[in-house]
């Protein structure tokens, strides 16, 4: 049987928008991989009122029904409450739960336990209990005419902690199937082209799916497939990798991987080659990328951001002349600072960018959106010049370390570097 879940996160905070609802983004992605269908993402107020509508409605169309928030001591956390009026539920105090809240406000707080924490201990009768280590308000289950009734807290570190210990296995007795689904990365094609190639395949496509994701300069396509194993639907999918890297080529560089930085990263260190940056307009963002990677100093050397064109010269080594003749955008002055990178740092390979993030056009009148991408390699220097338009600053500068690393990624992998 195929279930079918809402969730419901309840907090007057969410809906002014002081916080981001990232507990949905959890627990979608939990559900989705114990085969759980989710078709709704409710957000409700601390109002009994419209959390009672919110239940109702959920409840004719949902068989899985899942809060967060409003557990707490205080006036406002009706959560609980409203839920049992709404399925009729008696509300009952477990002792051996009051106990735990009072333990965990001598022993971790070192207070005594205020009263209005006793509610935290009224749960709903018979329920399944969902305990807490990391805070007060427990958790729990229960199934009321064919609809099971799940609530965690709202703290984000509580309720992923509890949604692991207890609520994953709950729901993983409810479901008979497993939705499997893998991310093919691209870069270099925009979303409505590869939509053009592949929309008569994936508009036929019931199970698996594939669906396409726009990033800042890159496309994800989700492949996803349920079967009855993991590995019947791992198997559904072998197919559909196959279609996407035979239609769209070389624009595709990895599958379940974050993004191109950690593509690079695996290939540097399959080939044993070591990586250093020469940053002007990106200002440092292709380098912190690269260190944001666990394990990155085994292929990262390190980066130089040259901001000003003194430094181009001084540090990195570019010639005056070249300085003087062609301008620090150029891409005699990209080429100049990969190798100089490479020099200074000891490394395989050298990236550089230079170019106007905006939002004024250079000293010598180039247009904000041209950016050069040097390359510096044992087998000669690269570079590959792009022209973003005028786009906002910070997505000029995004863009541009992209292409750093696609410039990387394709030299690394034998393709041709210079063109996208």
């Amino acid at each position: 049987m195929s279930h079918t879940a809402e969730i419901i996160a309840v907090g007057t905070e969410l809906l002014l928008g002081n916080i981001a609802n990232t507990n949905a983004q959890v627990l979608s992605e939990s559900l989705s991989t114990l085969g759980i269908n989710v078709f709704w993402h409710t957000v409700v107020g601390d109002n009994p009122d419209r959390l009672r509508e919110a239940l109702d409605i959920a409840r004719r169309r949902a068989d899985i029904i899942i809060t967060t928030g409003g557990l707490g001591p205080t006036y406002d956390d009706l959560t609980k409450q409203t839920i049992c009026e709404t399925f009729h539920q008696k509300l009952t105090l477990h002792p051996d739960i009051l106990d735990d809240i009072r333990t965990f406000y001598e022993s971790a707080l070192h207070v005594p336990m205020p009263e209005n924490n006793t509610q935290q201990a009224e749960l709903p009768e018979g329920c399944t209990v969902f305990d807490n280590p990391v805070g007060t308000a427990p958790g729990c289950a229960f199934e009321c005419e064919g609809v099971h009734v799940l609530m965690f807290p709202g703290p984000p570190h509580e309720m992923t902690t509890m949604l692991r210990r207890c609520g994953e296995p709950y729901l993983r007795k409810l479901s008979k199937e497993v939705i499997v689904s893998r991310d093919i990365m691209t870069f270099g094609m925009g979303e409505s082209s590869i939509d053009e190639l592949l929309h008569e395949k994936m508009a036929h496509m019931t199970n698996p799916t594939l669906a396409t994701y726009a990033k800042p300069g890159e496309v994800r396509l989700r492949a996803t497939a349920k079967a009855a194993t993991e590995e019947e639907a791992q198997a559904m999918l072998n197919p559909v990798w196959d279609l996407v890297c035979e239609t769209l080529g070389d624009v595709v560089y990895g599958v379940d991987v974050s993004g191109l930085a950690e593509c690079c990263h695996s290939l540097l260190l399959l080939k044993g080659l070591t990586l250093a940056t020469a940053e002007s307009c990106t200002g440092g963002l292709v380098a912190e990328r690269m260190t944001a990677i666990p394990g990155a100093s085994a292929v990262y050397r390190g980066g130089v951001v040259s901001y000003w064109t003194s430094v181009k010269g001084a540090v990195l080594g570019v010639p005056q002349e070249t300085l003087d003749t062609y301008g620090a955008v150029s891409e005699e002055t990209a080429r100049a600072m990969a190798e100089g990178v490479c020099r200074i740092t000891g490394a395989d390979i050298g990236v550089s960018i230079t170019g106007v993030a905006g939002p004024d056009p250079d000293e010598r009148g180039v247009p904000v959106g041209i950016v050069y991408i040097g390359l510096a390699t044992p087998e000669g220097t690269f570079c590959r010049k792009v022209d973003f338009g005028r786009r906002r600053r910070d997505r000029i500068q995004g863009l541009a370390a992209n292409h750093a690393f696609d410039v990387v990624r394709r030299w690394l992998t034998g393709l041709p570097v210079e063109t996208v």
